[in-house]
């Protein structure tokens, strides 16, 4: 795919914008209540709520470029506990956990 090479930095940034704005959902649903989830006010002391301020501050970073690695590890490492405390109780296996469409 040779034909895409020049517009690699353009394409990676809308990648990193779009994760970025996908995660930050998430953060500001937790703390600000918009969109409202389930997952809506929730207090800040609660492993939700740290998981929200990290999401809005990360989320936020991930968004501008500013430290995007530093950024994308830590939220990268956010998910994995997220998926380990949530799903995996219920089972190894993704397709019965629920963990696929998480």
């Amino acid at each position: 795919m040779t034909f895409l090479s020049p517009y690699r930095p353009q394409i990676l940034s809308l990648f990193r914008i779009m994760s970025g704005l996908l995660i930050l959902q998430h953060g500001t649903s937790k703390i600000l209540g918009f969109p409202t989830s389930q997952m809506s006010g929730v207090s800040i002391a609660s492993l939700g709520g740290i998981a929200g301020v990290i999401e809005l501050i990360f989320g936020v970073l991930l968004v501008i470029g500013l430290f995007s690695r530093l950024s994308a590890f830590i939220l990268s490492g956010l998910m994995a506990v997220a998926y380990f405390i949530a799903h995996m109780p219920q089972g190894f296996f993704p397709m019965l956990n629920g963990g696929e469409l998480a």
